[in-house]
C-alpha cells in the first residue's frame, strides 16, 4: 500500500537534509581554501578564546577524521580533527571557535546546553524503546486502545526535544565565536565574512534535524490516529 505520510512528511525533509549537508561541505571546501593572513591556525584561536575567557583548564585535543569536532563537557576537552587543528583557514578557524563557544556555554551554565544534556539519558531510551512500542500498538490495535503506540510516540518526543535545545545552542556558539573573532581582531573583514558563511552553513543541518524529527512525530501521530478509526 502506498504511504503518503512518508511522501508528505519525510521526503521534504530527508531533501533538505541532503541539501543542508552538501552546502556545509561545498561552503567549507571553499573557505578552507581561504586563510588568516596574519597566519592564525584553528588550534592557537581556540585556546586565545579559551584563555580570554577564563577556561585555561579547557585542554585542545587532536582527534582523527574530517569535521569530527567537538566539546566534551565531561572531560572539559574541546577535540579537533585533523582538518582542523593545525589550518589557518577561516573555515578551520571558525569551527574551532565554535567549539570554544559550546565551552563558554558549560562554563556558564547556558540553559539550553543544560537542558539538552539533561535529557539525554531519556533520549537514548526512547531511540530504543520508541519504534518496537508503536510497531507492537499498531500490530495488537485492533484488540487494544492505541495507548501503547501513542507511549511510544511520547518517548520519541524526546529525540524531538534534544532537536529542538540543540538548535539555539548551535546558534549561540556560532554567535559567541564570531563576536570573539571580531572583537580580538583574530580575523579581518573578509576573512570574517568566510568564517561566518561557514558556521551558517553548518546551522542549516540543525535545522533540517529538527524538520525532520517534527516531521517524522506528525507522521506517526497520523499513522496511529488513521489506524486508530479503522478499528473502530
Amino acid at each position: 500500500m502506498f504511504d503518503w505520510t512518508y511522501l508528505v512528511f519525510i521526503v521534504p525533509c530527508a531533501l533538505f537534509a541532503l541539501w543542508a549537508s552538501n552546502k556545509v561541505k561545498s561552503t567549507y571546501q571553499t573557505y578552507s581554501k581561504q586563510y588568516a593572513s596574519n597566519g592564525l591556525k584553528a588550534q592557537d584561536a581556540a585556546r586565545r578564546m579559551l584563555d580570554q575567557n577564563g577556561l585555561q583548564h579547557v585542554r585542545i585535543d587532536r582527534i582523527n577524521g574530517n569535521l569530527t569536532d567537538h566539546y566534551d563537557p565531561r572531560s572539559k576537552i574541546i577535540r579537533l580533527s585533523d582538518s582542523v587543528y593545525n589550518s589557518s583557514s577561516t573555515a578551520a578557524i571558525g569551527v574551532a571557535c565554535h567549539e570554544v563557544g559550546h565551552a563558554i556555554q558549560d562554563a556558564n551554565g547556558y540553559k539550553p546546553l543544560r537542558l539538552r544534556n539533561a535529557i539525554i539519558p531519556m533520549t537514548n531510551i526512547g531511540s530504543m524503546l520508541s519504534w518496537p512500542l508503536i510497531l507492537v500498538g499498531l500490530f495488537f490495535q485492533q484488540d487494544t486502545t492505541p495507548t501503547i503506540a501513542y507511549f511510544g510516540i511520547a518517548l520519541f518526543g524526546f529525540a524531538v526535544l534534544f532537536q529542538l535545545f540543540t538548535l539555539p545552542t548551535e546558534f549561540d556558539a556560532s554567535k559567541r565565536a564570531l563576536v570573539s573573532l571580531k572583537e580580538g581582531n583574530y580575523l579581518n573583514s573578509q576573512e570574517l565574512s568566510g568564517a561566518k558563511k561557514v558556521l551558517d552553513a553548518a546551522a542549516l543541518t540543525y535545522v533540517a534535524a529538527l524538520a525532520t524529527a517534527i516531521a517524522q512525530m506528525l507522521r506517526l501521530i497520523v499513522i496511529v490516529a488513521s489506524n486508530s478509526r479503522r478499528h473502530d
